[in-house]
């Protein structure tokens, strides 16, 4: 096995899964997920000779801009249902579920650079300048698109105001 091999499989064993999670992160689905971490890998593997000690950034990068040029979505929307079901008296078991899918709903709603601005900023806690160069922006840029992504989410209905 060849040592560029060798060292690319070790690095898919040791960072498949963050990079796993920023990808779900991004599709919020975890079949696309799982098909963006590996467009993203097999396009690191033909410029892995390349790549310094860390290669982590530059795959982000790739996961990154991949997930931008994918333009087909499959809709994740409502299905309909033949009766709306009843909730019975107090306090609801599957609250803490519903807001955190309210939320993720509201992420999706997102403009895309949005979305990636705030999955790398806050979910991945890189700080504006990795996420700026992941992004290929300047780091204005990544602060006034997570500004304003911040605002859309404070401003959404859906999300309610919780103490």
């Amino acid at each position: 096995m060849s040592t560029h091999r060798a060292t690319f499989d070790e690095f898919v064993v040791s960072r498949s899964g963050r990079l796993l999670r920023t990808a779900y992160l991004l599709t919020r689905d975890w079949a696309a997920a799982e098909d963006l971490l590996q467009t993203a890998l097999a396009k690191a593997w033909f410029a892995w000779h390349r790549l310094e000690a860390d290669p982590e950034p530059y795959i982000r990068r790739i996961i990154a801009n991949t997930y931008a040029s994918w333009w087909r979505r499959r809709w994740n929307g409502e299905a309909p249902v033949a009766e709306v079901p009843q909730r019975g008296p107090g306090p609801d078991p599957h609250a803490a579920v519903d807001a955190r899918d309210e939320l993720w709903r509201s992420l999706g709603r997102l403009p895309k650079r949005q979305r990636t601005v705030l999955v790398l900023r806050y979910f991945e806690d890189l700080t504006e300048a990795e996420t700026a160069e992941i992004m290929k922006c300047s780091t204005g840029t990544v602060k006034s698109q997570a500004a304003k992504a911040l605002a859309k989410l404070r401003l959404d209905e859906t999300l309610g105001v919780r103490a």
